[in-house]
């Protein structure tokens, strides 16, 4: 208890760790106050204008959809400026994810249940590169200016000593992400009380709510445990920075450019951001014309999913691996 009430302290008297603790508040008061700024209170008359397009619309669908039926049954005439599906669940009102509603047609008007997803995804995007950040500078710095061979004279027992600045960084790292989403989102969702629309806060909504939340914390402490693992490894903090830009610029663009010039198939599976895309939204689908080659059937699917599972299974072995060979090699390396 006493090394992790250490580690605590010398964790939060870092000055990297509080300007990172400043640029996440700075970040989220630019953010709040551009979308105050930006918003104001609906007058009855824009309300009622919404709802008539909002209705507007959805008349529109339905009869465009029953336009392509009447197409394929030839009980109309063809227009030929009119486009229709092969398939006409693709554009079947009812099968769409979601219809147009007032909300899409209140310019200048901040809809907390339409904006408060995007949000979250702002927020765990600033999380991620805070863990991955505090991580590495965390025993980066450490071990460069000989903070851990004095707290091994302490506690002679490195494993336990690695152990508990990685507990204490991802304890830490947690809490704070849980106070800065719950202060965010109450932030956003009074602005939308107050200067904007609460918009349709059911059940359906705070549980895609929730479970993005979860998936982006998850996210934020494989992140940390990243950052503090390739650190460790490398020695210093700059060994984390460094192989973070060579796999953006050597794998994500180079390699990705390569695929593309060989005419690789599902080159997304081996991209690590598609993964992370993935296990943030539940699921991806990603379209690759490539799969439909040398096809002469006119229904050839293009698409092809990545589910949560499988990216969350990429994400663990690769936090997980790092981290156990940084602990592998904290071992039995020479730290002085």
């Amino acid at each position: 208890m006493n090394l992790v009430r250490a580690e605590l302290e010398r964790l939060s008297a870092r000055r990297f760790v509080q300007l990172m603790v400043v640029l996440l508040v700075l970040a989220f008061a630019v953010t709040a106050a551009t979308t105050l700024a930006g918003s104001h209170k609906p007058s009855v008359s824009e309300l009622n204008s919404a709802r008539q397009q909002a209705t507007e619309a959805r008349q529109s669908m339905e009869a465009t959809f029953r336009a392509c039926l009447a197409r394929q049954n030839d009980t109309t005439p063809t227009v030929p400026d009119e486009y229709f599906p092969n398939d006409c669940s693709d554009i079947d009102p009812v099968l769409q994810d979601r219809l147009p509603i007032a909300a899409d047609f209140l310019p200048g008007v901040f809809t907390f249940a339409e904006q408060a997803q995007p949000l979250l995804y702002f927020l765990v995007a600033f999380l991620v590169l805070f863990g991955f950040l505090v991580g590495a500078s965390y025993i980066g710095a450490d071990l460069t200016s000989g903070g851990v061979v004095n707290l091994l004279l302490w506690r002679p027992r490195r494993v336990t000593v690695l152990a508990a600045k990685l507990g204490t960084l991802l304890g830490t790292v947690l809490v704070l992400a849980l106070l800065a989403s719950v202060a965010y989102l109450a932030t956003f969702w009074v602005i939308g009380q107050a200067a904007g629309l609460p918009g349709r806060l059911d059940g359906d909504f705070w549980r895609s709510l929730g479970a993005v939340h979860g998936r982006g914390l998850v996210l934020v402490l494989l992140a940390s445990a990243l950052g503090f693992a390739i650190a460790t490894l490398g020695r210093h903090t700059s060994a984390a920075l460094g192989a973070f830009a060579a796999y953006a610029v050597v794998w994500e663009l180079g390699a990705r450019l390569v695929l593309e010039i060989v005419d690789a198939r599902k080159s997304d599976l081996f991209m690590l951001s598609s993964h992370i895309g993935a296990w943030l939204n539940g699921g991806a689908r990603f379209y690759d014309e490539r799969l439909c080659t040398g096809s002469t059937g006119l229904n050839c699917d293009a698409f092809y999913t990545i589910t949560w599972q499988a990216s969350l299974l990429v994400l663990l072995v690769l936090a997980g691996g790092l981290t156990a060979a940084a602990f592998a090699v904290f071992r039995r390396r020479d730290l002085i």
